[in-house]
């Protein structure tokens, strides 16, 4: 048993699921065969009463991001080996007037590296965006093709560690059908294409840009290993629809191990004994078998 890889699991905001999924997860017979899970937060009804079940409350925002911290600080440390975390609330982390936006940016600033690159995982598809929590009208400035080269550098060098010696990698086109030749969009034509030509140029088995309605399907099909999407919802709508419930956020760039669940905190449902744990396992699963 002392053999096996201690993985921390945060509980994210007590105010959610988090708790009850973490305590379920940690509890589960296929996670204790594969890991030892430590559990950071609060997760028994004693110790949750202060915090006002689906409730945004800054006390539960500060104590979310205390534990965080503290399993930061601990597999830097070597203590435990990797982290799976439970989800936060965004508004709670702002009522607590923290700066960050969710996981990733917190865990890159926790961690010293500049930026973090968020990834899901499921079986039928692998995602990775290359802008994150940012508005929709955001995108197209912040996806510089300095970004986006750094995001395919990020995501070829991880893929290994997956299972993918030698990772097919595809860009999808920000604009409908891919810009059209500059018809619908310069994005690809002036940002996109270039950085995949250098990314080419390094050796990284990369193709695009590719029309983002078509792109995940021919992943699915094999012809890819994982796709970069341009932002947020274009690769969280085909992951989720494919996958949700058994897909794991996974961080990429960060000098440790870190997985989550591929939800939020769901407030609605909080302390009903209704909240499905199966994500929260699939995370503990994942950052298992990498930390071994």
């Amino acid at each position: 048993m002392t053999s096996l890889p201690a993985i921390a699991v945060t509980v994210g905001d007590p105010a959610g699921i988090g708790p009850e999924i973490a305590e379920a997860a940690a509890r589960d017979p296929r996670v204790l065969a594969v890991c030892r899970p430590v559990i950071y937060g609060p997760h028994l009804q004693e110790d949750l009463a202060i915090y006002p079940a689906g409730k945004i409350h800054a006390d539960a925002g500060r104590r979310a991001h205390a534990e965080i911290v503290r399993a930061v600080e601990d597999v830097l440390a070597g203590r435990v080996q990797a982290i799976a975390t439970a989800p936060i609330n965004k508004a709670a982390f702002a009522a607590a007037g923290l700066p960050w936006r969710g996981h990733t940016d917190l865990l890159a600033h926790l961690c010293g590296v500049d930026e973090a690159t968020m990834m899901f995982w499921s079986q039928p598809l692998r995602v990775v965006l290359a802008t994150v929590h940012i508005p929709l009208a955001q995108v197209p400035p912040a996806l510089t093709a300095a970004r986006l080269l750094q995001t395919i550098r990020v995501t070829a060098a991880a893929m290994p560690r997956f299972g993918f010696s030698l990772p097919r990698l595809a860009v999808a086109g920000l604009n409908p059908h891919a810009g059209e030749d500059g018809l619908l969009g310069l994005e690809e034509l002036e940002t996109i294409g270039p950085a995949i030509k250098t990314a080419r140029a390094e050796g990284i088995d990369v193709t695009g840009p590719l029309p983002g309605d078509t792109v995940f399907v021919r992943a699915t099909r094999g012809d890819f290993d994982v796709v970069v999407a341009c932002y947020h919802d274009q690769g969280l709508i085909p992951i989720k629809l494919l996958a949700f419930g058994h897909a794991v956020n996974v961080t990429l760039g960060l000098p440790i191990i870190r997985t989550s669940v591929d939800h939020g905190t769901a407030f609605d449902i909080a302390r009903q004994g209704r909240a499905d744990a199966g994500s929260m396992v699939e995370a503990i699963f994942l950052a298992a078998r990498l930390a071994a």
